[in-house]
């Protein structure tokens, strides 16, 4: 086969092929017979849309024209067919993660517990319900009420209402407001077969199980079954139980104020509780009123016409837990959960050493017939150790968190904090002598007066009649406002120089909250039962959150140390870094000590619960030797007992251990000549054998036998400890000469 030649005679072999048509041994290399690459050839044609020439003359190939182009339908229905795929595929994920097969079945009521940091459980309680109501047997405005608040298509919609979604997805958009587009159904699902978690995954699921509720009950079903399990508030479960619980009254007999405040108690039931706040809860029953003049339910003047019901809580509905912090805890636990319905399991911030070590030196305390609170927490407002009282099971009654006393001298933080920010120092001075402001004349407690004296002085001797004077210098405002912004939310009198002296009342955990707030330089410290949430930077960047400079900080913490070292809280002095103040109010009616240390900030109240006067007892006396043996013992300034056998982990799941309870101490055992001794390392017996006194012990060494006597309890031995964070924190350099008291 000729292929190569000179560019001449290609020339006149073209030409001749042109006119004398095609050379029969004169092939194409597409056309070269028995040649193997011609069908691979052929196939990269066809790829590239190349056609041979059409004509044995034509020496140029064409382009093939491109096939017909797929159309808009064909991508169409590509695109559903892809869709309806990947709907088929969630679906079924979903249908196995969900729990479709528990949707149907009854309910079990709900049931918390609450564990102690180390895992220990302190309390585990169930709820408040009652029997399921029947739609059928309900009066129509009280259907009606919950109908045009929650869900008004709820008899139209198949589990999940479109409308309502995109209704509720334009309001947030538009006003600002956050309104959920959830039906009656959804939230049937949601808070009785799925977690709280805002997830697409929980909310794909909650949809699913809303079809297929919808597919196995009938709507009034769904309604009895969402009516009698909601949670409305003050740990009630339940339209019934809600409806004896805030009115005692049936369900059935509800009037159409009682119906719509109920209601309205779904949306936010910690929030909007009647027994906390009447007024956002009378506003919010207005909002389900209108709603119902909305829906066509009743006319606006009959809505205007329906008066703010009256409560009738009985207090039969209150079910202690056994424990004080428990108690103060669990309404925290269940505003983490409002819309949960499962039994949870949640941590808490109790240390259950500090709370034994609270209890025991609260025992041992020379009280008398007095009560006594104490609150311990961090900085940052997580409170590991709480003690209401000397007995719970005598009171339950909360004195660390309900009892609104007097704080006396420990709130003349406020006064000097103000003084110091109008710019005075610790040492300038004040008047300390007697004097008369209109009908009242403030008086020492320890009947000194000196012409002056300057602010580290007067504070840590406190001085009353130059807190007063201190009080009129700087003005009653710039002292609530500094109260106010270190957390103190009570009422504090405008207009009163006694306010200097703490005379508006407030709780001991609101007060020793603002002293977490100054040993952390940041406040408000809000005290909490849970762990507190690692702050982002977001959070950082907006939160309302107020510091004292530096100077300032240093200033308060100069008298706050002078006090325990040289004033008043003498009693209260530790071998490390010590801050706090003493109060008394008028009558010795309140004696306490609040301070820090470490990084624990620990107020202690001591007072009769008829108010009557203390006999003996001030704010540097027994709450302040309470709070000194509490910090040596929890900071570890104590010496250290000796290794044990490790303890096993707590069990969760296992029994409650009781935390407000006193120790054991001896207990006869029946005969009246055996006692059984139980202390931390062991247990001894002592009875009488013949008339011999004969004492068995057993401890970690083993058991022991000793004709007469009680066998002494074995003590370990000291070896001092002293945590570095706490040694290297010095106290702030104080002189002056000593106080009088």
């Amino acid at each position: 086969m000729r292929m190569f030649g000179d560019r001449a005679g290609k020339q006149r072999s073209d030409r001749r092929l042109d006119e004398e048509g095609a050379d029969p041994t004169f092939y194409s290399l597409q056309d070269a017979p028995g040649d193997r690459w011609a069908a691979r050839l052929d196939q990269i044609d066809r790829y590239l849309g190349i056609d041979k020439p059409a004509a044995a003359g034509s020496g140029t190939p064409k382009l093939q024209q491109p096939g017909k182009k797929r159309g808009r339908w064909w991508w169409i229905s590509r695109g559903f067919a892809t869709l309806f795929g990947v709907f088929v595929l969630t679906v079924l994920w979903l249908a196995i993660t969900a729990p479709l097969s528990k949707s149907l079945q009854p309910i079990a009521p709900p049931e918390v517990t609450l564990l102690a940091a180390d895992g220990t459980p302190i309390a585990r309680t169930g709820a408040i319900v009652d029997k399921p109501v029947q739609v059928a047997k309900l009066p129509p405005h009280v259907v009606h009420a919950f109908i045009a608040i929650e869900d008004r298509r709820f008899y139209s919609h198949w589990g999940v209402d479109p409308r309502g979604i995109a209704r509720a997805a334009w309001s947030n958009l538009t006003s600002g407001r956050t309104e959920g587009g959830s039906t009656i159904t959804q939230q049937l699902a949601k808070f009785t077969f799925l977690s709280p978690k805002q997830t697409l995954g929980r909310k794909a699921r909650e949809a699913l199980i809303a079809f297929w509720l919808e597919a196995w009950l009938t709507k009034d079903q769904i309604l009895e079954r969402y009516l009698s399990n909601a949670y409305f508030g003050d740990n009630t479960y339940g339209l019934r139980a809600a409806s004896l619980h805030y009115f005692y009254r049936q369900p059935e007999k509800l009037t159409p104020g009682q119906a719509a405040m109920l209601a309205g108690l779904l949306q936010a039931p910690s929030r909007y509780a009647p027994t906390d706040n009447f007024t956002l809860a009378r506003k919010r029953m207005r909002t389900v009123l209108s709603a119902e003049v909305a829906a066509g339910y009743m006319t606006a003047a009959q809505a205007r016409r329906i008066p703010a019901p009256q409560l009738d809580v009985r207090p039969n509905n209150d079910l202690p837990t056994g424990t004080y912090f428990a108690d103060w805890a669990l309404p925290q636990a269940r505003q983490l959960s409002d819309v949960g319905y499962s039994r949870q399991t949640l941590r808490t911030t109790l240390d259950s050493r500090l709370q034994g070590i609270a209890r025991r030196v609260i025992e041992r305390a020379p009280l008398g017939g007095a009560q006594v609170a104490l609150v311990a927490m961090h900085p940052n407002g997580e409170v590991v150790a709480m003690v209401g009282g000397k007995d719970y099971e005598k009171s339950p009654f909360n004195r660390a968190t309900q009892a609104q006393r007097q704080p006396g001298s420990t709130f003349k933080l406020f006064v000097y904090l103000a003084a110091f920010e109008k710019g005075m120092k610790p040492d300038s001075k004040i008047a300390n002598s007697e004097f008369q402001q209109g009908s009242y004349r403030p008086k020492n407690a320890s009947g000194n007066y000196s012409e002056q004296i300057t602010l580290q002085d007067a504070f840590a001797r406190s001085s009353n009649v130059a807190a007063v004077r201190l009080l009129k210098t700087v003005g009653d405002d710039a002292v609530i406002e500094e109260a106010k912004k270190l957390g103190v939310d009570s009422p504090l009198a405008h207009g009163d120089p006694s306010l200097a002296l703490g005379t508006s009342t407030m709780t001991l955990i609101e007060l020793t909250s603002a002293y977490a707030g100054v040993a952390g330089n940041k406040f408000p410290v809000e005290p909490r039962a849970f762990p507190a949430e690692r702050e982002g930077w977001f959070d950082w960047l907006f939160a309302e959150r107020h510091r004292l400079s530096s100077t300032e900080h240093d200033e308060i913490e100069q008298l706050l140390s002078r006090t325990v070292s040289q004033g008043t809280g003498r009693a209260a002095k530790l071998p490390v870094a010590s801050f706090g103040k003493t109060g008394t109010t008028q009558d010795n009616r309140d004696a306490l000590f609040v301070g820090y240390a470490g990084d624990l900030v620990v107020g202690v109240w001591i007072g009769n619960d008829d108010n009557t006067p203390l006999k003996g007892v001030h704010g540097g006396s027994v709450p302040a030797q309470i709070w000194h043996d509490f910090m040596v013992q929890a900071l570890k300034i104590a010496p250290a007992p000796r290794p044990v056998n490790p303890t096993p982990s707590p069990n969760p799941d296992g029994p409650v251990q009781p935390q407000d309870l006193p120790d054991l101490g001896d207990i006869p055992l029946g005969d009246g000549q055996t006692d059984l001794h139980i202390h931390d390392d062991g247990a001894t017996l002592t009875t009488q054998i013949n008339g011999v006194p004969v004492t068995l012990g057993i401890d970690r060494n083993g058991l022991r036998v000793q004709p007469t006597g009680r066998l002494p309890i074995p003590t370990p031995s000291p070896v001092p400890t002293i945590d570095p964070a706490i040694r290297d924190r010095a106290p702030a350099r104080n002189t002056g000469p000593q106080p009088g008291r």
